[in-house]
């Protein structure tokens, strides 16, 4: 989108400071529009189901960020890199169906969800890179929200061997060459703990968010 993303009007909810919230889930309610999704990035909050009404908003303590010049990669997945082809954003809700699959252990990303973010997406605030085989299948990819200079990691799915990690790898690159400074996963995972992800205390992610959000970047 040649002239940026297109701010949506804004929430009606306040958000708390979630700085000394005690626990990772720091407070339940408001909605998904897309000016309620973006205030929370803001904030250092992300939503997933609380229960089947009502959505929690979540600021893990500590959290989880992939150093944009610490990603980890093997000499066999540098030679994945071979097997396919990158693209972005040429099939966000695909990716995004693809992650919330109903076979996948522990699923969040509900129709609600899908639909939210693809209006991000319509918006230019999320982005998807997808790895796609020499025949043209979707093989894997991930998606997430551009604010700033912050990328906010939010699922990652493969039907190939190593396709998500390629993708990965792409969506760094990408965000080096754009002037992004932090890129966001939520929970070191062991997965992800062993392409680099490190933790760091809330306190510490939310300073560097504010630095982030202010920071002129291209997807």
């Amino acid at each position: 989108m040649s002239g940026g993303p297109i701010e949506p009007p804004p929430t009606p909810w306040h958000f708390p400071d979630p700085t000394d919230a005690p626990d990772d889930l720091v407070c339940v309610g408001a909605d998904l529009e897309p000016g309620t999704l973006l205030a929370a990035y803001r904030t250092g909050l992300f939503p997933m189901p609380y229960d089947r009404r009502r959505l929690g908003w979540w600021s893990p303590n500590p959290r989880g960020v992939l150093p944009l010049d610490g990603l980890r990669i093997s000499k066999s997945l540098r030679r994945s890199v071979r097997r396919f082809e990158v693209r972005a954003d040429t099939s966000f809700d695909v990716v995004m169906k693809a992650c919330a699959a109903p076979i996948r252990r522990g699923g969040w990303i509900t129709p609600a969800f899908v639909r939210a973010y693809t209006r991000l997406f319509e918006l230019g605030w999320a982005h998807s890179v997808e790895a796609w085989t020499p025949a043209g299948d979707l093989a894997g990819g991930l998606y997430g929200v551009a604010i700033g200079g912050l990328f906010a990691g939010e699922s990652m799915f493969h039907r190939r061997p190593d396709a998500s990690k390629v993708a990965l790898i792409a969506l760094v690159d990408r965000l080096r060459a754009g002037g992004f400074t932090l890129l966001d996963v939520q929970w070191a995972t062991p997965h992800l703990t062993s392409l680099g992800t490190r933790e760091i205390t809330r306190r510490d992610y939310l300073a560097r968010l504010g630095e982030a959000v202010g920071t002129p970047a291209r997807f």
